[in-house]
């Protein structure tokens, strides 16, 4: 795992200064024609597999529809970062590529709000409001919103009615969810109540953070009073808590590989577990995370985007390919792997009287306003890293580091 963090910061590095050369140079912007009048925009995506074929599909669709673009669709699967970063160093970048990390990479896009202004209001506002907020840099729109996930705990159903409880509610707290995970913890058939990250990733902690009224830094990006403040030493305290006592476990995942097996009945994660544990068979419900006493629900937003090279040549013609990807045709088509980002289609599709859908959009709107300190930090992976190592201290079974020393630490490393 250290070998792996180490290896993430060099890439890290390695990306950001060829993206600091990048900068010295882009294009005029012309929308330059190619042979016969046809301009060429090439696509990349990190997705793989099956969603490859209908990504595909709809790039197909949109090149028969026009005869002066024609979209390539370039697949870059796990080398997405490393290819990315070296076609914008070498002023070769796709015109239009997927993105989420626009903190690093917002030197080499284009800002997309002159040619959203144009498509008039009702365009923007089709868009959930709180997406555009992880689509945007120094309020630059760097990114149109392509698909989301917010995060929920799942509970197994089958476990609660074994021992008589009832389903969580809307509206319930960390106290509520403690004493639910204690009913439910059986030593004997060794299932406990709660299952959480021993090694979380910081930019998902960071909402926990959040519903207790706090954040990792503050408006200008130190951490120092924020990272050790009382309110977030009481979060990583309750968490270490229900540890000490017996009714959570750490996973090396989110715990549904757990849940899967029969032996958790409860963790957090996004849309990406709802497939498993389907497939699995698990009679699963949803319900949107707890709060803090004088806190509130809210949730860290996983938002993917499509984005534009500063040095496309064709830009006009890739916006326009990406409204198309963006729409609701291509949307409704990936309804099965992701979650729809236009009001619009999910008005249609009915989601938001889904059981289960329903509540990662109710998240959705109750954590708009909340930006992540991935977006405030210069050098996030340099925090991030330090943040890793606390984690690893405080929720290590070996170590249980009391958490206030360890977030003393990594304040003290800040300044």
């Amino acid at each position: 795992m250290k070998k792996y963090r180490k290896f993430k910061m060099f890439l890290l590095f390695a990306i950001a200064t060829v993206l600091l050369l990048s900068g010295c140079s882009s294009s005029s912007g012309a929308d330059e024609g190619g042979k016969d009048g046809v301009k060429t925009i090439r696509f990349a995506t990190w997705d793989s597999e099956e969603t490859l074929d209908l990504q595909q599909d709809l790039v197909d669709k949109f090149n028969a529809e026009h005869d002066k673009i024609n979209v390539v669709l370039e697949a870059y699967g796990a080398d997405f970062d490393t290819k990315i970063a070296a076609g914008m160093g070498g002023n070769d970048a796709p015109d239009v590529m997927y993105m989420w990390n626009y903190p690093l990479y917002k030197d080499a896009l284009e800002p997309l709000d002159s040619y959203i202004e144009k498509e008039g209001e009702g365009y923007k506002d089709n868009f959930y409001d709180a997406l555009w907020n992880y689509n945007t840099q120094n309020e630059k729109v760097l990114g149109l919103p392509v698909g989301y996930t917010t995060h929920v705990v799942y509970y197994n159903k089958t476990l609660f009615d074994e021992k008589g409880i009832d389903y969580p509610e809307a509206g319930w707290t960390w106290e509520e969810l403690q004493e639910t995970a204690k009913k439910l913890t059986d030593k004997e058939k060794k299932i406990s109540g709660f299952a959480f990250s021993g090694q979380p990733d910081p930019y998902d902690f960071e909402m926990y953070l959040w519903s207790n009224g706090t954040s990792y830094v503050d408006k200008e990006g130190k951490l120092k009073g924020k990272i050790n403040s009382s309110e977030s030493i009481e979060v990583f305290d309750m968490f270490q808590d229900m540890l000490k006592k017996g009714y959570a476990v750490t996973t090396e995942g989110s715990g549904a590989t757990e849940m899967k097996s029969g032996k958790v009945a409860m963790f957090v994660n996004g849309a990406w577990s709802l497939g498993t544990l389907t497939e699995a068979g698990i009679d699963y419900g949803v319900i949107e995370l707890p709060k803090f006493d004088n806190g509130k629900s809210v949730s860290i937003i996983s938002s993917s985007g499509i984005a534009m090279s500063k040095d496309s040549k064709h830009k006009e013609a890739a916006f326009e390919f990406m409204k198309y990807w963006t729409g609701e045709e291509a949307n409704k088509q990936r309804i099965e792997y992701e979650l729809p980002v236009l009001k619009s289609l999910v008005e249609k599709e009915k989601l938001e009287e889904d059981p289960v859908k329903s509540v990662f959009y109710s998240m959705l709107e109750k954590s708009d306003g909340y930006t992540p300190s991935s977006y405030l930090v210069e050098d996030w992976s340099v925090v991030s890293e330090s943040l890793n190592l606390a984690f690893e201290q405080i929720f290590n079974p070996s170590t249980l580091m009391e958490p206030k020393k360890a977030l003393n630490e990594v304040s003290e490393m800040s300044e």
